[in-house]
């Protein structure tokens, strides 16, 4: 181990090691800033050091594309591509990350991207993601969360316990991915149907005569993947309630609750009840919905709530410091959970993370972190707050969108 961090008043707590989940390969084209990129990594921590701007962020994003959904900034996927990328004949030529693991179960090869389909008749141009594993094409991107869990913190997230609902609701599915991968194509096909059923209920407000069959296979389709997402979401929290609930080292305890009225039938009855009393909730608020748009009740109203537990206070109330060790700690315990359930620690991308800790904090994170075996992708423009690490990292250089091994 290394001599700096051996005078930690925080020993790293004493875990089974198991195998790695980690990237050793990973390449960009036309992705963000760089026209084209290739890291290749070991078993360690990663550390990305360079000034502001010099895409270190964008290569912790073309990581969480690794994992189901729209990556750490929640881009469109025309957001992503270079700017100034062409095909030649005046469309966009699309992006692509590729990327080789190490997994529990083996080596895995993954690539996603940008392809550009033919114009629609408005002249845009049509885009899907695509995915391949081993060389085979994937039918969607859900397929990812069942070979990558990947977790993240930025400094957009500082505001988690400020803001709306909806952050904090992204938050929790991504820590659930990890633990049910079937959870992304539920929640999808939920999310798709009350598109489509806000859609219905409008035109209906307008004056048209809809399918009632049609309407309420829509809403059975709500009910169920409804309360199957709030079902995970809620054993999920449980667990990391008692996997966070105590102070490890200088981070803080975390209460966790996820709050909702198809979560709060699920305390009091079956599933089955429950899924019955969201159609019926579905059907007898369809003239509301249609005036005000999407649905008064579902999952997608839930929010998650988290108190400093040794204060027993709201995390909204806490400062900002304590708000970010508490993100830490919730993330940490996740990890730990994995570590222990699916056999490997999630990829944890950390940017300008260390940088804000005090110098206890930021040495109990890398000792939980190597304690881990978590392979962290951690962003900073100052190298010396990596200095603790010694060389238990892999350090890369970024400057000007160009990687230099460190």
């Amino acid at each position: 181990m290394l001599d700096a961090r051996q005078t930690s008043p925080y020993p790293a707590p004493v875990v089974d090691t198991p195998a790695a989940l980690v990237v050793t390969r990973l390449t960009l084209t036309r992705f963000r800033g760089y026209d084209s990129a290739r890291l290749e990594p070991d078993h360690r921590p990663v550390v990305l050091t360079g000034p502001n701007g010099a895409g270190k962020t964008n290569l912790l994003e073309a990581v969480s594309f690794l994992a189901p959904g729209r990556g750490l900034r929640g881009a469109k996927l025309s957001e992503v591509e270079r700017i100034g990328s062409s095909a030649g004949n005046g469309t966009s030529a699309g992006w692509a990350v590729a990327a080789v693991l190490d997994t529990p179960t083996g080596p895995v090869e993954i690539g996603t991207g940008r392809e550009i389909g033919p114009q629609a008749a408005s002249g845009a141009e049509r885009d899907r993601r695509v995915v391949r594993v081993d060389g085979h094409p994937a039918k969607g991107q859900t397929v990812l969360a069942e070979h990558v869990a990947v977790v993240w913190l930025t400094p957009q997230m500082d505001r988690l316990f400020l803001e709306g609902s909806s952050g904090r609701r992204r938050f929790l599915d991504r820590l659930v991915f990890g633990f049910d991968p079937a959870h992304a194509g539920r929640l999808s096909r939920y999310e798709h149907a009350l598109r489509e059923r806000a859609r219905l209920l409008r035109e209906g407000h307008r004056g048209w005569n809809g399918d009632e069959g049609w309407l309420s296979g829509l809403e059975d389709q709500m009910a169920t993947t409804g309360v199957a997402v709030a079902a995970a979401r809620r054993d999920v929290v449980q667990r990391l309630r008692a996997a966070c609930g105590r102070a490890v080292g200088p981070f803080p305890g975390a209460d966790l609750t996820v709050q909702g009225t198809v979560e709060r039938w699920l305390d009091d009855g079956p599933a089955l009840a429950a899924e019955d009393a969201l159609r019926r909730s579905l059907r007898d608020s369809r003239r509301a919905d249609s005036d005000g748009g999407g649905a008064t009740l579902g999952p997608h109203k839930s929010d998650l709530a988290v108190r400093h537990a040794q204060k027993d206070m709201a995390a909204a109330l806490c400062s900002t410091g304590e708000q970010k060790a508490l993100l830490i700690a919730i993330m940490l315990a996740n990890a730990r959970l994995l570590a222990a359930e699916r056999g490997a620690a999630p990829l944890l991308l950390l940017d300008e993370v260390a940088a804000h800790l005090d110098p206890q904090r930021r040495e109990a994170l890398f000792d939980e972190i190597l304690a881990l075996g978590a392979q962290a992708w951690m962003t900073g423009t100052d190298d010396s707050v990596f200095g603790p690490l010694g060389g238990a990292a892999k350090r890369f250089h970024i400057e000007d969108a160009t990687v230099t091994p460190a």
